[in-house]
């Protein structure tokens, strides 16, 4: 009997330190995007710099995340939620690295804006205000996987609506800006980029909301509609 509680208490253990880890892999993701959106405005290529650089930091946590989930499933034989949670912190630590990929390419192109000295396309306000959206979304992402907060993660589902709006705003705003002065159009099809990335960001902080709602329902529920998955969060 102390042999199989003992056993018992270092799965938690094992759980909590994989949480945990991802939980620091997402505070190192939260603030590449900011680094990354700053530096788009600012200029700053020290910062863009360390955030090219920091992307292999990124993908550490993955890679040593992902074995740890391996061994622990190799070694427990996990049921139930227990191997829900770890087959969920599994999957979000990939969308995570993707997080972490996109930031990457924001101050690639960023510090192509700036090296190369083209004209600024106006309005990149939408732009921080997008970012800003992203960014709500991972740290509620990330509040419910530490929570394990079912309702929590269908807030974020439901967000993911602002952030396809400000795309689409984005792109409106950045072919009317084509289209009045042709001399944007270089430095408008670069801040696309920019924009794209923020929507797929958004798309990853859903998915890794969806796993929450996997791991505490029960339920997948990818591809379902949002009304369907707040019932079903909130059952």
């Amino acid at each position: 009997m102390p042999t199989t509680e003992h056993l018992s208490k270092q799965f938690d253990v094992d759980l909590e330190s994989l949480r945990s880890r991802m939980l620091q892999m997402g505070g190192l993701i939260e603030s590449q995007i900011l680094a990354a959106i700053d530096g788009l405005y600012s200029g700053n290529l020290h910062a863009l710099e360390q955030v090219i650089e920091n992307d292999r930091r990124v993908n550490g946590f993955e890679v040593s995340i992902d074995n740890d989930c391996s061994h622990i499933i190799a070694r427990r034989q996990p049921a139930a939620s227990d191997l829900r949670l770890i087959m969920g912190v599994s999957k979000a630590v990939t969308d995570l690295e993707r997080v972490g990929d996109e930031a990457k390419k924001i101050a690639v192109v960023s510090r192509q804006i700036h090296e190369s000295g083209r004209l600024q396309v106006p309005r990149l306000g939408d732009i921080r205000r997008a970012g800003g959206i992203v960014v709500s979304m991972l740290r509620k992402a990330l509040d419910a996987f530490a929570r394990l907060d079912a309702v929590a993660a269908a807030e974020v589902i439901r967000d993911d609506a602002a952030i396809d709006e400000a795309f689409r705003g984005i792109m409106r705003q950045l072919i009317t800006f084509m289209m009045e002065d042709p001399r944007t159009i270089s430095t408008a099809l670069e801040i696309v980029w920019v924009a794209r990335a923020l929507e797929r960001m958004g798309d990853h902080s859903k998915n890794m909301a969806e796993q929450v709602i996997y791991i505490v329902k029960g339920t997948d529920v990818r591809h379902t509609t949002f009304e369907d998955i707040e019932r079903k969060a909130s059952q």
